[in-house]
């Protein structure tokens, strides 16, 4: 009778335990990070094609939760090669000298419903600014997936210098969309 207790206890306890698991790795084969931009009134999409990263989730625990992701500017697809090479130069990312983008998060808080508020900073160009990031988390087969989207001001970060500073042709705001998967 004590061995088939202690069976069902270990059994009942299962379902727990599979929850109480740290998202760790990566999969950056797996993930996106993606934009949106209007340009003389017309929406465009484009994507980031490297990007990396580490992270450090456990749905049992949000608030503990940890994520740095960086992303090589130079990988920039927009759909047009010339458009591509014109922001690598040094009115916009100015890649030379800014590789590479960055969020490293601060702080998670749960929303309810798998949903969560990320803060963090964002550095782009050398400048870090707060940004809060929304955030739903779902297991799909084995795999955590994270998806959100937010916008920034390109303004805010010196993205578009000179005679890009205005924003009549290429407007301020960027829609940023990303979905990252990870796996324990």
């Amino acid at each position: 009778m004590r061995t088939l207790l202690a069976a069902a206890a270990l059994a009942a306890a299962m379902p727990l335990a599979a929850h109480a698991a740290d998202y760790t790795q990566l999969q950056t084969a797996r993930s996106k990070v993606g934009f949106s931009f209007t340009q003389m009134g017309v929406t465009l999409d484009g994507h980031f094609e490297r990007f990396d990263g580490e992270l450090r989730f456990d749905p049992g625990a949000p608030e503990s939760a940890r994520a740095v992701v960086e992303v090589e500017l130079a990988s920039i697809r927009t759909g047009m090669p010339d458009a591509d090479a014109e922001v690598a130069g040094r009115s916009w990312f100015n890649i030379g000298e800014f590789p590479r983008a960055r969020f490293e998060s601060s702080s998670v808080k749960a929303l309810g419903g798998e949903r969560f508020e990320v803060s963090g900073a964002l550095t782009i160009k050398g400048r870090s600014l707060p940004v809060v990031v929304p955030a739903s988390f779902a297991v799909r087969d084995g795999v955590g997936v994270f998806e959100g989207e937010f916008v920034i001001r390109r303004g805010d970060f010196a993205v578009g210098e000179g005679a890009w500073a205005h924003f009549d042709v290429v407007a301020n705001e960027v829609r940023v969309r990303y979905q990252i998967s990870a796996t324990q």
